[in-house]
């Protein structure tokens, strides 16, 4: 199977069975480093997520993999939290992290520029309105032309936390 096309798969697989947990799967990647292939399972629930989540998953997970084993040669899989910085792909992401400072990703210029930092105000249908950091105003930013999407960890007194998991 093609990269795309394990991501996919294994997604499909993994999705249930976070949700069996009553964990969020947040994102899949399969890519090769060094000499080695990793399969990344990335999840995430409301207050954060422990070793013993990631544990239950992954030994789940792996088990349906080796049953359909999609993957015809070694890899390594790992399960985990996304991460204070964690990428936004859902529309639900968006909105549970409004309030939030967030780096954005354009396919297209918009005010000029392809990246945008600044606080999440709220998605409106498919349209998201950030307070841009520098710039002190709000902009439009279409979700279709979003090419990627993260929060940015802010520091406020010894606390980095995105508004959304507090």
């Amino acid at each position: 199977m093609v990269q795309k096309k394990v991501t996919a798969f294994v997604n499909d697989l993994a999705l249930p069975l976070a949700g069996q947990l009553g964990l969020d799967l947040v994102d899949v990647e399969y890519k090769k480093e060094g000499g080695s292939w990793y399969l990344r399972v990335f999840i995430d629930k409301e207050g954060g997520v422990t070793l013993d989540d990631c544990q239950l998953l992954s030994q789940k997970l792996d088990s349906v993999l080796d049953s359909y084993d999609p993957i015809q040669h070694a890899y390594i899989l790992e399960v985990s939290s996304p991460g204070i910085e964690r990428p936004l792909k859902s529309t639900e992401d968006f909105k549970r992290f409004r309030g939030s400072l967030v780096k954005i990703t354009t396919f297209e210029l918009q005010e000029g520029k392809k990246e945008h930092t600044g606080h999440l105000i709220d998605l409106v249908e498919s349209t998201l309105i950030l307070k841009d950091q520098k710039k002190n105003k709000n902009i439009l930013i279409n979700l279709q032309n979003v090419a990627s999407a993260h929060l940015v960890a802010e520091v406020f007194g010894g606390k980095g936390v995105p508004k959304g998991e507090q």
